[in-house]
């Protein structure tokens, strides 16, 4: 296959893994002494201790063992292209990825700190930071913005901010409640209401955490049976929050991503929304149109390298709706080597439609125009 035939890949959902001397040069001095800190746990658990909270208890926990070629164990390991984003360029060039759009790794866990003023401190430091590293290669690395959702006002200002001053192309949130508001909640239109006015999607995107509240967390103490439920059962439960109760419809033009959770739920849960909307739409007078429309008109969801079940989404669904994501760097992301795989994925599925899946839908996602990207 020639240059001019290559697929051309966006990465929907990449990370970067913030460094630790970053917040004293990011983070507003008077916040320092609350700035996240490496630190272990009662049980010796790696973890940041951020504003008197410790998070990434149990997400350190599922680390996976970086293995030598000799098969033995010898510490963790993470791509330097996580926090070094010229090491990020040559991995995209060797895996043939074009653009990378990115979210944080500890900054998915400042959700946890109960001090308003300082999630926002601190959700700036990060978009400032990510405002740097994006500068190696504007056109190929694209910044999202993390929001203090626990503060709508400072929420909104700081995605004017993100998008006007550092081009970013998206607003991101986690489904768990904030202050016990779940997405649906009309406390949150004037957020929903300025992404569309920027045309820029709300991108959701589960962590497990050690605080917030979570569907499926008080069933088990396995850190690995929390991860498998969390991220699936919150993303379901902010769909419907989006598609049932009215947030979509208030919102006509807005654009929402569900990432990380797999695209094999989306079937069946369009599905059963659509039976219970046809059954009591008398209950649901702010759904006026079928979720499944609705989904269609305004949604997308990542498939990941290994979802073997993406291509019976695309034909029980669309192929419209699918973008794909490599989750690198981070360690349950098979990488290198991710592209090949999703290609094997997508085998089954034309041409055009692993075109649509693997570039075109996040273009139209992101509303990314950039003269140097080719499609």
């Amino acid at each position: 296959m020639g240059d001019d035939d290559r697929i051309r890949v966006i990465d929907c959902d990449g990370h970067v893994i913030e460094p630790p001397g970053i917040w004293k040069d990011y983070l507003a001095a008077a916040w320092h002494e609350q700035m996240p800190r490496p630190t272990r746990d009662d049980d010796g658990r790696f973890c940041y201790e951020v504003g008197g909270v410790r998070v990434m208890r149990t997400a350190s926990s599922l680390a996976v063992p970086f293995r030598n070629e000799a098969g033995e164990i010898t510490g963790q390991k993470m791509r330097d292209g996580g926090w070094d984003p010229d090491a990020r360029l040559r991995d995209m060039d060797r895996e043939g990825i074009d653009v990378a759009v990115l979210y944080p790794t500890l900054a998915f866990f400042f959700a946890e700190v109960r001090n308003p003023p300082l999630h926002a401190a601190l959700c700036r430091a990060y978009n400032d930071w990510l405002a740097d590293y994006v500068k190696a290669d504007p056109d190929r690395l694209i910044g999202v913005a993390l929001l203090p959702l626990d503060d709508v006002d400072a929420s909104v200002c700081e995605l004017e901010r993100a998008v006007e001053t550092h081009g970013f192309r998206g607003a991101f949130v986690r489904p768990n409640p904030y202050r016990g508001r779940a997405l649906h909640d009309p406390a949150y239109d004037p957020i929903w209401a300025r992404a569309q006015s920027l045309d820029v999607p709300i991108t959701i995107h589960e962590g497990i955490s050690d605080s917030l509240p979570t569907l499926g967390r008080e069933r088990t103490d396995s850190p690995v049976v929390q991860h498998l439920m969390s991220h699936p059962f919150e993303q379901m439960h902010a769909c419907a929050s989006i598609l049932l109760e009215g947030v979509a419809a208030r919102f006509p033009r807005l654009r929402f991503v569900f990432l990380e959770s797999g695209s094999g739920w989306l079937p069946y849960w369009l599905d059963r929304m659509d039976s219970h909307w046809q059954t009591w739409r008398h209950l649901l007078p702010q759904a006026a149109d079928a979720p499944s429309e609705l989904f269609r008109r305004q949604c997308f969801i990542a498939m990941d390298p290994e979802d073997e079940i993406a291509a019976a989404v695309a034909h029980r669904v669309s192929d419209e709706v699918l973008v794909w994501s490599s989750d690198y760097p981070h360690p349950d992301s098979p990488f290198p080597g991710a592209v090949k795989k999703t290609l094997e994925t997508l085998r089954e599925l034309p041409s055009v439609s692993q075109r649509r899946i693997l570039a075109a839908n996040g273009r139209r996602l992101y509303a990314l125009d950039r003269r140097s990207f080719r499609q």
